[in-house]
């Protein structure tokens, strides 16, 4: 089989990849980060997704991006907001998709891998400058100038299939996929309990791509 490395962050929109990847005939090799967020229960999502997928392997890198601050994703001291609009919102994380993309490619190249997956989305989103088409297509320049595979010819792609996609068309695609979206995690301040706010950016988006679908939403709301 083809093969692939997924960024799995445990949420609705990196659990459809992978399930797009896996309905592709790829065996699927997923990558989840600890990255100081002050939400750890995303990682235990991701691993219960990453058993049901039945993922050929499934590592958790550790990277503290607490230690730089500057997003209310890491940072103890910037509260997490409500629904934003018409800016970036102060839980954008700096360089995160950079630097997740980095690690992947890296495995990807041990791996002996060229297929590279990830759900970033630039409609339904918070306004995340690396979830565009532009990032992508730029990583993807970097990702085959930068590694030894590229040197040899071997064409790495960067995959992002939802990127043009709603969060209903998502949902839609997630549910005739067999995802089951109990088990994810889209809140930025769920409780150890998974209650979710229900006000925060990922909350609203998550309700809005339910609501739309016409499929009840899952998620406990505290």
């Amino acid at each position: 089989m083809t093969k692939a490395v997924i960024l799995l962050s445990g949420g609705l929109d990196s659990s459809t990849v992978l399930a797009i990847a896996r309905s592709q005939g790829y065996s699927c090799y997923a990558i989840s980060f600890n990255y100081g967020q002050k939400n750890k229960v995303e990682l235990e999502a991701a691993q219960e997704i990453a058993q049901h997928f039945k993922v050929a392997d499934h590592k958790i890198i550790n990277i503290d991006l607490g230690n730089i601050g500057g997003s209310a994703l890491t940072d103890s001291t910037i509260p997490i907001p409500k629904a934003s609009k018409g800016q970036i919102p102060v839980t954008y994380v700096p360089a995160r998709n950079t630097l997740f993309l980095a690690f992947a490619l890296g495995w990807a190249e041990v791996l002996d891998i060229q297929n590279i997956f990830i759900g970033v989305n630039s409609v339904d989103y918070s306004g995340y400058p690396d979830c565009r088409p532009e990032f992508i297509a730029a990583f993807e320049q970097l990702a085959n100038l930068a590694t030894k595979v590229g040197m040899e010819g071997k064409k790495i792609r960067v995959q992002a299939p939802l990127i043009g996609l709603s969060k209903k068309e998502v949902i839609n695609q997630g549910i005739s996929l067999g995802v089951d979206y109990s088990h994810t995690i889209s809140c930025y301040q769920i409780d150890d309990k998974r209650r979710a706010c229900g006000i925060c950016d990922a909350c609203t988006l998550r309700k809005k791509g339910f609501l739309e679908a016409r499929i009840k939403d899952p998620t406990i709301y505290r």
